[in-house]
């Protein structure tokens, strides 16, 4: 008995290996805190930069 519980579950941990590469992720890739500061740091100039070639026009 012990054989055949050996063998279905390392059939079942390859098959569920196996859909687990197969399935599509809609989760959002992790942006670290500093990464996060660092682009709203970057947007923040841009609008600035902007602002300023507007009010020169």
């Amino acid at each position: 008995m012990n054989r055949k519980k050996k063998i279905k579950t390392i059939l079942k941990k390859k098959q569920k290996k196996k859909n687990a590469k197969l399935t599509f992720n809609n989760k959002p890739k992790y942006v670290s805190k500093a990464e996060r500061a660092k682009l709203e740091e970057q947007e923040a100039q841009l609008s600035e930069e902007a602002l300023v070639q507007e009010s020169d026009k």
